[in-house]
């Protein structure tokens, strides 16, 4: 079963600017070899249940190594016949719109 789930999570206490936290999170990300989108309020993954899942729980725990307080919030979309959502999805708007959008 194909997942895309779409995660923010940033640590709690830590001054308005958190992208030294985040960051570590997208090179977990990166490197992880999951199809992923970035955007400027969370990060979306695409791949099966338990491989999502397992990145978005290594940067929990990346994050909890120094970060005492972490706010994480998850939206998943589970889907058994199709793949390639990610910019599937997209592509089906600029279809019906007939034209490009911008993301």
């Amino acid at each position: 079963m194909s997942v895309l789930l779409e995660f923010s999570m940033s640590p709690l206490g830590k001054g308005e600017g958190v992208s030294q936290y985040v960051s570590r999170s997208i090179d977990i990300i990166d490197k992880s070899g999951v199809d992923y989108r970035l955007n400027p309020m969370g990060t979306v993954l695409e791949g099966e249940w338990d491989e999502v899942m397992g990145v978005v729980k290594q940067c929990y725990e990346r994050m909890s190594q120094d970060c005492g307080r972490i706010s994480c919030s998850i939206k998943i979309d589970a889907r058994k016949d199709k793949e390639g959502r990610l910019s599937g999805k997209i592509e089906s708007i600029e279809r019906t719109l007939n034209r490009e959008i911008k993301h």
